[in-house]
């Protein structure tokens, strides 16, 4: 016993122990201190205002006042984000920030941002009216220019355009010019100029068609440049129109339909002399506004990179402050109205750094009166607490995300630093895979200081946040890949000669009858002769069909085990009798059976049909089993063994309910009486489910209980069972061995006849192949979708169970093997 107790804590098994305290802060001090406890990360605050709405709370004007500074943030990096200007790296020191000033600054930037924002856009739209009008002048000049080449009858009569020259004004905007249109009613042929985005063309013309009854010439020309948007800042592609009608009716419903289609119409004039003056009057005036905007675009970008190179420190400060102000709101005051009174959880361990915490922000604040810390007893049940750091930090989160194991219970992500990466090695094991992931994670690893500076991408993010988990796939891929002897999908003689020869000399052509076994099995993994064989399909597939199944059997057998030191770490007696026992002998009496005849059925190379022993084990258990036997007094075991998983059912349902009830009873009438533990402190250390009291205590609801994690138990070792043949169902569905095989192969025997007999295609043949493989198999890698985490309604109070398993397997061969009809590999 003095051997365990030298042995370092394990830290990462179990949750850690927790405590409920209590802490009176003067209100001078209570800012700092939550800021300092918050930096610790060590103390969960209790709500104490449950009752109040946030806007009843005491500090809700400096929250809302933390969310104005937010959302002014949330503009900044929106703005950046539309300039295209970058982010600066997180600064290594974050030096304090007064709120006051700050609140102050943001409201100076974002005033100016705004001010220089409106601007741009009152800039740029008229810059906008100016190159249209410019390419209305251009552009309607050369179709005015045309119609009256055409214009042969001298009853066509081409009226001026409904918009007079002298309507033209410099001192007014264009869209004004264009609002002064000519009122004569003049019968004669009248145009109107304009443009038009060039997705709302094809409805605009159809709309003046059907407005004027046809009694309109409508006439297009692209614009030939992008007009920019003053608002979005995209770039949109216009088209120049000009309609020509008669009468002043339908000179109104064309205006009409160009407002609501956000047509812009410009007067032009129809001798061609005027058309190049205003041209170039426009032209000068567009250089102007040009070197205007890009000096407005130059300042503005500066203000935006001064912004850009303090805005995550801000952004930090922000939410540090809010996070402050949420916690004081959660927090009551004392009858004196000068303390605040708070209570929350914390991790045994750290009551001394939260001291010290609280001695700092007393001695910081110059406070008179010291903060007051103790511990209380608490009725409800602590929360959980893991300790991670960057290594196990992304399989705790694995674990988290389907579901948080309750307080005090083993911890599943110790297992799944294992588990995790063997089982998905398992679905996508090929060692020369494994060897590009492994130099992408050391890739990460090497590189983990300057990366975690940086502001990543999504997806950046999420493999750099797992790069460890990315680093044991890795090994374990090699692991997995030397065993199935698979370099993108290509056999290799690393671990020596196979075991297998021709039976004769004749058989090194492609018309080989088959292989013997002359020699011991191959010593490590598969033999590669397997590869290409008329039965390399049927042996791998029932392989790995049975690995699995071994691998599920065996995971499911240790979250049963994991519940049973959870029940006698919690004094639970009931569970370990009435659930831990009648769940072991109904798994193993099956399903244990089932991977134990498979295990004997590899030892002796017996050729029995496990299928037809499972299946008349519960339809004929006293017939004969004949060539399906695979040791003496199989029949009896069997019969024994499924009476034992009869047994088990109402073994695991019936007692405990009615014992629950018996020592309820005796509570309620006064009676002393213990739970089935060692001592008088077996009661206390209960957990919530098993402390029943008589005022909640409900017979009908805990028999239903029960009864349902029972048959959940039942149905869920039936389920899971075959839920784990996905892990061979995915090591099939590996896509590097179709592309090997059919793809190139077939590619390459169709455009160059014979190349299996020419050593330069066969080279070249292989460098295609593994590179094509390679850059297929990686990306393949990602596509994990099955690791099973067996929840505690079917085996134990673990949330989650997984299996530490790495055996090296030494396959045992059948005698021989059907070559395949084309060439072998090997």
């Amino acid at each position: 016993m003095k051997i365990f107790d030298r042995l370092p804590p394990m830290d990462h098994l179990r949750s850690e122990k927790m405590s409920f305290v209590q802490l009176i802060m003067p209100v001078e001090s209570a800012h700092r201190a939550i800021s300092y406890l918050g930096d610790l990360g060590l103390l969960q605050f209790k709500d104490m205002n449950e009752d109040k709405s946030p806007f009843q709370r005491t500090f809700v004007n400096q929250a809302k006042r933390c969310a104005e500074m937010s959302r002014k943030l949330r503009f900044f990096n929106e703005q950046i984000s539309r300039a295209s200007l970058a982010v600066s790296a997180r600064p290594a020191v974050q030096p304090d920030i007064d709120l006051e000033h700050l609140e102050v600054k943001l409201g100076e930037h974002e005033t100016e941002l705004h001010e220089m924002n409106s601007n741009s856009e009152k800039l740029q739209q008229s810059y906008n009216e100016l190159l249209e009008f410019k390419l209305v002048l251009s552009k309607a000049g050369s179709i005015l220019a045309s119609s009256h080449s055409h214009a042969s009858s001298p009853d066509t009569e081409l009226d001026e355009n409904i918009y007079h020259n002298d309507a033209i004004d410099d001192g007014m905007s264009l869209l004004e010019q264009g609002a002064r249109m000519e009122t004569s009613n003049g019968a004669g042929l009248r145009f109107i100029c304009g443009i038009i985005s060039s997705s709302k063309e094809m409805m605009f013309e159809r709309m003046l068609f059907r407005a004027t009854r046809g009694n309109m010439f409508f006439n297009r020309a692209p614009a030939g440049e992008l007009v920019t948007d003053p608002i979005s800042g995209d770039q949109v592609e216009k088209t120049i129109f000009v309609v020509f009608f008669s009468g002043e009716q339908a000179k109104g419903k064309i205006l009409k339909i160009c407002d609501a289609f956000g047509a812009s119409c410009y007067p032009v004039p129809e001798d061609r002399t005027k058309q190049l003056q205003i041209i170039r009057e426009v032209t000068s005036r567009l250089s102007d506004l040009e070197a205007t905007l890009d000096a407005g675009l130059r300042h503005r970008n500066e203000a935006l990179a001064a912004i850009g190179s303090q805005i995550w420190r801000w952004s930090l400060m922000v939410r540090k402050e809010k996070a402050v102000y949420d916690t004081l709101n959660m927090l009551n005051f004392d009858v004196t109205k000068k303390c605040l009174v708070g209570e929350g959880w914390c991790p045994t361990f750290a009551i001394p750094q939260i001291k010290d915490a609280l001695q700092r922000a007393s001695l910081h604040c110059n406070s008179q009166v010291g903060i007051i810390f103790h511990e209380l007893d608490a009725i409800e049940s602590p929360p959980t607490y893991f300790k991670t750091n960057k290594f196990t930090g992304a399989f705790q989160e694995i674990v988290d995300a389907y579901g948080v194991a309750k307080y005090q219970e083993a911890n599943p992500a110790v297992y799944s630093v294992i588990t995790f990466p063997f089982l998905f090695a398992v679905m996508f094991g090929d060692w020369g895979h494994g060897i590009c992931l492994l130099m992408g994670a050391l890739v990460l690893i090497a590189r983990e200081k300057k990366l975690g500076s940086q502001k990543l991408g999504s997806f950046m993010e999420m493999a750099f946040g797992g790069r460890y988990v990315i680093l044991l796939m890795a090994i374990f891929s090699i692991y997995c890949g030397l065993l199935y002897n698979e370099f993108f999908s290509v056999p290799f003689h690393i671990f020596g000669p196979s075991a297998y020869k021709c039976r004769d000399s004749s058989c090194s052509d492609a018309h080989s009858t088959g292989l013997v076994k002359y020699r011991d099995p191959y010593p490590f993994g598969v033999d590669p002769s397997w590869r290409g064989s008329r039965s390399e399909l049927p042996f791998l597939n029932s392989l790995k069909m049975k690995m699995s199944i071994v691998l599920g059997i065996s995971q499911m057998n240790l979250g049963i085990i994991l519940s049973y030191f959870d029940a006698k770490f919690h004094g639970n007696s009931l569970d370990i009798r009435y659930q831990f026992i009648p769940q072991m002998i109904f798994l193993n009496s099956l399903f244990g059976y089932l991977a134990l005849l498979i295990v004997i059925k590899w030892c002796n190379g017996s050729q029995a049909d496990l299928y037809h022993v499972m299946i008349y084990m519960f339809l004929d258990p006293a017939g004969d089993l004949g060539e399906n036997q695979l040791f003496w007094g199989q029949k009896q075991l069997q019969i024994l063994l499924l009476l034992m998983a009869l047994v088990a059912v109402p073994w695991m349902l019936f007692p405990k309910p009615f014992i629950l009830r018996k020592l309820n009873k005796e509570r309620f009438q006064g009676h002393s009486y213990r739970f089935l533990g060692t001592s008088e402190m077996d009661v206390e250390s209960e957990p919530d489910s098993a402390r029943i009291r008589h005022d909640d205590f409900n017979f009908s609801e805990v028999f239903v209980h029960q009864m349902i994690h029972s048959i959940e138990f039942v149905l869920g070792a039936v389920s899971n069972t075959a839920s784990y043949l996905r892990l061979w169902a995915l090591r099939c569905s590996s896509l590097s061995s179709f592309f090997l095989d059919i793809c190139i192969s077939v590619f390459l025997t169709f455009v160059f006849p014979g190349y299996f007999q020419l050593g330069s295609f066969r080279t070249f043949d292989s460098i295609l192949r593994e590179t094509s493989v390679a850059c297929l198999g990686v990306r393949e890698y990602f596509l994990i979708r099955c690791y099973f985490f067996d929840v505690s309604l079917n085996f134990g109070t673990t949330h989650q169970v997984i299996l530490l398993l790495l055996c090296c397997f030494t396959f045992s061969e059948k005698s021989y093997v059907w070559a395949f009809s084309g060439p072998l590999f090997v």
